[in-house]
């Protein structure tokens, strides 16, 4: 049905107030990366950017705010301006966990955010470093930690980020101890496992796949069903004979709570728009990370609803704590 000439003009002109960072052509839209340069998070968007931008016919501006496991650049967009122009590629650890894991967390991920679309899923591995550490094998690894209570250390990319939770459940599903040491990125965890500083860690397999490759870590274990495509020589969990513990994060775009529909709309199909394309699919699967298409505004927060809900007393039980 076509519009009368006025009734329209009233429509576009309500659009463009409700959503003045992508109804002005060239006017940049940022999005924050809550954790550091070289880690999934960051390096995913930088996949899906080109493309989204490309739809959008805007610039888009990634900025890392890494800290307090992704909490502190998540909180910039909770309390930001709802006008289309700021918007947070959050994780798990961001949204689902971090109500559980902080008494104090200054936002609430499902009062705060507008789940805009979700843009991959990440099955997690665990590597042990090669430099000075004996254990090759999960059952090597397993009973050297439950030797000696906190003489070996783990690493994550933060504090309450989903690798510090992936081996926190892992410690303690075997019934051991280990020593945290958070860093500020991804990559940095990966460079602290190479040089030995910690003994082992969970990340994307894409990420520690050269290291693998190269000799200086060792993957034990994919944290999935089934052995990733990427890296198909490792076995997995069940494989290996570790009891079962939830290791696996997802990614999505969010914005502030107030974000208009049509804006929320607009930025998911830029969203999907970048996930179709075979290239950046492609290139997504050989990180490790599989694309989540269909995942719109609806759908996604139903499913942030679920993950909230389900992660919530696993974070409790598994007794980490972030403040």
């Amino acid at each position: 049905m076509t519009l009368p000439p006025l009734r329209r003009r009233h429509l576009l002109a309500s659009l463009a107030l409700a959503s003045p960072a992508l109804a002005q052509t060239g006017a940049p839209i940022r999005i924050i990366v809550p954790f550091g340069p070289g880690s999934g998070t960051d390096v995913t968007l930088r996949m899906l950017v080109p493309r989204m931008t490309e739809y959008l016919g805007q610039p888009l501006v990634i900025e890392n705010r890494p800290g307090a496991g992704s909490t502190i650049g998540t909180d910039v967009v909770a309390k930001g301006p709802a006008d289309g122009s700021l918007f947070v590629h959050a994780t798990l650890s961001s949204i689902g966990i971090a109500a559980a894991l902080y008494r104090r967390l200054p936002y609430d991920p499902i009062r705060d955010l507008a789940p805009i679309a979700a843009t991959v899923f990440v099955p997690l591995v665990l590597a042990v470093t090669t430099k000075d550490f004996e254990p090759r094998t999960p059952a090597a690894l397993i009973e050297a930690l439950r030797a000696a209570p906190d003489r070996y250390q783990y690493g994550s990319n933060g504090i309450g980020a989903t690798g510090h939770l992936a081996s926190a459940n892992f410690v303690t599903r075997i019934g051991a101890r280990a020593v945290h040491v958070p860093y500020r990125s991804g990559a940095e965890t990966i460079t602290a496992l190479v040089a030995g500083q910690i003994h082992f860690m969970h990340d994307i397999t894409g990420l520690l796949l050269p290291h693998h490759q190269a000799g200086t870590v060792r993957c034990l274990f994919v944290t999935s069903d089934e052995r990733s495509p990427v890296m198909p020589d490792v076995p997995t969990l069940r494989e290996a004979g570790v009891p079962h513990y939830p290791a696996y994060s997802w990614f999505g775009l969010f914005g502030p709570a107030a974000t208009p529909r049509p804006v929320q709309e607009r930025m998911a199909a830029a969203v999907q728009h970048a996930l179709a394309d075979p290239v950046v699919a492609g290139r997504l699967a050989e990180l490790g990370t599989p694309t989540m298409p269909g995942y719109g505004p609806d759908r996604f927060a139903a499913y942030v609803r679920e993950e909230t809900a389900l992660w919530g007393p696993l974070v409790r039980a598994s007794g980490a704590t972030a403040d």
